[in-house]
């Protein structure tokens, strides 16, 4: 693919951005709301919504399953251990571990915001949160565990057993705890970065150096893929569109194959969901093998293999400040949840 094509996909992406004609004159008051919508509007991020609505009762039983050790197989690790709550929601390993000293096969991703994701898992192969459940307490090399022991565990336990009645008519079930535990990862969104409060209006949200590095970000290409107000989460992507990634590296394994292990098409082979940049500050190392061990690594890595670019470093440190403006507010532990990340046995 040559510059030419890759200018035309950003077009392409911006283009589906575009406000219709307005068709009555606005009072001057409209004028200067409109102005500022207008401006938000035309941008290809957009700021992360303040809230989302959950049924708090919902969300705090997700919560304290979220972070029950008791869930795998030999009570050692929750969904807590690999996505950890006060570490960006993920755990700063290239794999992470599971029972018995196994490995995951990819890189874990941030599970904050992943509400928004139009699919779960680098490959896409859920198409929910409530989808999504399955995965981690299944994989033999994660949680170990399966849906009959999980809930002989949670009716044996009183209290499980006495929320889920108060919660659900039809009271424990496995569509019900995929229920609480994807209303619970839904609630956890980090709205308000510095960028989301310039996007709004305040011009001293962010330094000139950040706003120079949004400017590169949109005008060397990033947003081709990682736009709207996830700035990404919301396409599959081929890692390598303009360079050879995988024979770079080395080393292929079947984890590499993304998306063509779900669908077995060809064209899907080294196809991936796009992550979401939000919070990438924190979410160290990067990419679905975690070999990129720093911001600056990752920014140069896919402007080479995606865009065809070679960066020189004041531009590198340019959109590497400006990626920094996106970490918003954090979740808040509960009490369950920090014991989690402390590193402590509930």
């Amino acid at each position: 693919m040559n510059m030419k094509s890759t200018r035309l996909r950003i077009s392409l992406a911006l283009g589906t951005l575009g406000l219709g004609a307005c068709t009555e004159a606005p009072s001057a008051s409209q004028h200067r709301t409109s102005a500022a919508e207008l401006a938000v509007q035309q941008e290809p991020l957009q700021p992360l919504a303040s809230a989302v609505a959950q049924d708090g009762a919902l969300v705090a039983l997700g919560a304290k399953l979220f972070s029950d050790r008791r869930l795998s197989l030999d009570g050692t690790v929750a969904c807590a251990s690999c996505h950890v709550l006060d570490k960006g929601g993920q755990d700063g390993r290239r794999t992470s571990l599971g029972i018995h000293g196994g490995r995951s096969s990819v890189n874990a991703p941030t599970v904050f915001n992943s509400g928004f994701n139009f699919v779960q898992f680098w490959d896409g192969r859920a198409t929910t949160l409530e989808e999504q459940v399955s995965g981690p307490l299944t994989n033999p090399n994660e949680m170990g565990a399966d849906w009959p022991r999980t809930l002989a565990f949670l009716k044996n336990d009183p209290i499980y057993f006495a929320r889920f009645r108060s919660l659900f008519a039809d009271g424990l079930s496995e569509a019900n705890v995929r229920s609480a535990i994807s209303s619970f990862e839904r609630s956890l969104t980090t709205p308000n970065a510095r960028f989301d409060l310039w996007l709004r209006g305040d011009r001293q949200a962010l330094t000139e150096v950040e706003r120079l590095g949004y400017e590169r970000f949109k005008s060397i290409g990033c947003v081709a893929c990682h736009q709207g107000s996830n700035v990404g989460g919301n396409m599959f992507q081929r890692l390598g569109v303009m360079g050879d990634y995988f024979r770079d590296r080395g080393q292929v394994v079947e984890a590499d194959y993304g998306r063509f292990n779900v669908t077995h098409i060809e064209t899907d082979r080294f196809v991936f969901r796009v992550p979401s940049l939000r919070n990438v500050a924190l979410t160290a190392p990067y990419f679905h093998d975690g070999s990129a061990d720093t911001l600056e690594q990752a920014v140069t890595t896919m402007a080479q293999y995606q865009l065809g670019q070679t960066l020189d470093s004041a531009t590198t440190a340019e959109v590497v400040a400006f990626l920094k403006t996106l970490t918003g507010r954090q979740p808040e532990l509960d009490a369950e949840s920090r014991l989690v990340a402390e590193g402590s046995k509930p």
